[in-house]
C-alpha cells in the first residue's frame, strides 16, 4: 500500500473550547500527538491566563489557556466544543457563524438534547449528525457540525446496535443496563460526593429511575435502529479514575447458538471495536479509543436471553477520542489518525 509522506499530508488547525475540563485536557493531548492536527488555541473561563500541562508524544507540553472571547474561531479549520451542557450551543453557533467546522461534546445537539427542551440558537442544526462512526459513518464524512455522543451512550449503543438491526431484541422487551463509570465522568466541578474520601472503597448507584441524561440519546437512537423496546438504565460510580463497564441484559426474539455472531457480522471491519470470547475489563481499554465487547448466553432462562458486556475509556472513546475520530472523518483524514487502538 502506498503511504503518503507525513510532510506531504494536509495539516489542519484546530481549537478546543473548554480545555480545562477532563475531556478538554484529553483533547489537547490527542491533538498534540496527532500527525495532521495543530492546536490553534485552548480556552478556559475561570482558568484563563494559566498554563495547562499536557503529556503527549512522549513529552510534557505547556498549553496557554486563553479566554473564549480571545479565540480566533475563523482562523481554525475545526473547533472542539468541550463546554458544559446548556452553555455549549451558543458557542457552537459562533463557530458555525465563523465558517468553521465544529464537534460538540455536550448534550445540547444530541438526539433528545439530554432531556432538556430548549430552543437552539439560530444557525445551529436541530438534527446534527450523531457522531457514532460505527453506526452512522456516512453522515459524518465532510460534515460541518457533529454531535459527539455521551460516554454511557457510546458503551451501550455500540453493544446493542447489531442486535437492534438484526431484529434480535424481543418486541416490547425491557433491556436492562447496569453501567459503572470512573469518577472522571463527573467532570472537574468540585462536589462533595466526588471527594476522595467519599468515593474510595465505595460503590454506589446514581441517576436511578431512568433519570440520567444519556438515556434520551439511547432511546432515540435505538428507535432509529428499528428496536421496539424499553431501556432500564442504572449508572454506578466506581472508585477509579477512568473507564466504563456496561452489563446489558437483552431478551431475544429468537434463540442464538453463538453469542458473538451478531457482533462479528456487524463489526468485522471496524477499527475501534474489539470482540472477546472472555469478559471485557477496564484495564483492557484505558487510554485506548476502543469499545471491547463480550457476550454470554445465560443458562436457566425461560426466554432466550443474551448478556452483553461493553467496556470503554470514558475520556477517550467516550469523549475526546471519539471526537477526534469524528474530526478525522469531517476533515477527510484517515479515521484512525492520532488514535490508539
Amino acid at each position: 500500500m502506498h503511504t503518503i509522506p507525513v510532510e506531504n499530508q494536509p495539516s489542519f488547525r484546530v481549537g478546543v473550547l473548554g480545555a480545562s475540563g477532563y475531556s478538554g485536557r484529553e483533547l489537547c493531548a490527542l491533538i498534540l500527538g496527532h500527525p495532521q492536527l495543530t492546536l490553534a488555541f485552548a480556552t478556559a473561563h475561570s482558568q484563563k491566563g494559566s498554563t495547562l500541562r499536557v503529556k503527549a508524544a512522549g513529552r510534557v507540553h505547556e498549553v496557554p489557556l486563553i479566554g473564549p472571547d480571545e479565540a480566533d474561531l475563523a482562523g481554525a479549520d475545526l473547533v472542539f466544543a468541550a463546554l458544559p451542557h446548556g452553555a455549549s450551543a451558543e458557542w457552537v453557533a459562533r463557530v458555525i457563524a465563523a465558517g468553521t467546522r465544529v464537534v460538540d461534546l455536550s448534550s445540547d445537539l444530541r438526539p433528545g438534547h439530554g432531556g432538556v427542551v430548549h430552543e437552539l440558537p439560530a444557525g445551529v442544526p436541530q438534527d446534527a449528525p450523531y457522531g457514532l462512526p460505527e453506526l452512522f459513518r456516512d453522515a459524518l464524512r465532510g460534515a460541518r457540525v457533529v454531535a459527539n455522543p455521551g460516554c454511557y451512550a457510546t458503551s451501550v449503543l455500540v453493544a446493542l446496535a447489531p442486535l437492534a438491526r438484526a431484529g434480535l431484541i424481543a418486541p416490547g422487551a425491557t433491556v436492562s443496563i447496569a453501567a459503572a463509570s470512573g469518577v472522571s465522568g463527573a467532570g472537574v466541578t468540585p462536589k462533595f460526593e466526588y471527594l476522595f474520601a467519599e468515593v474510595t472503597e465505595n460503590y454506589r448507584a446514581y441517576g436511578v429511575g431512568n433519570s440520567h441524561r444519556h438515556l434520551f440519546e439511547m432511546r432515540d437512537t435505538m428507535s432509529r435502529l428499528g428496536a421496539d423496546c424499553d431501556l432500564l438504565f442504572t449508572p454506578h460510580l466506581l472508585p477509579v479514575d477512568r473507564g466504563i463497564l456496561s452489563t446489558i441484559t437483552v431478551p431475544l426474539s429468537r434463540p442464538l447458538t453463538d453469542a458473538l455472531e451478531p457482533f462479528r457480522a456487524a463489526y468485522a471491519n471496524e477499527p475501534f471495536v474489539e470482540l472477546t470470547t472472555g469478559l471485557p475489563a477496564l484495564a483492557d481499554v484505558q487510554h485506548r479509543n476502543v469499545v471491547r465487547i463480550g457476550a454470554v448466553l445465560p443458562t436457566g432462562m425461560r426466554q432466550p436471553t443474551l448478556l452483553v458486556f461493553s467496556a470503554i475509556d470514558n475520556l477517550v472513546k467516550g469523549a475526546a477520542g471519539q471526537a477526534v475520530q469524528n474530526a478525522n472523518l469531517m476533515l477527510g483524514l484517515d479515521e484512525a489518525a492520532g488514535l490508539m487502538r
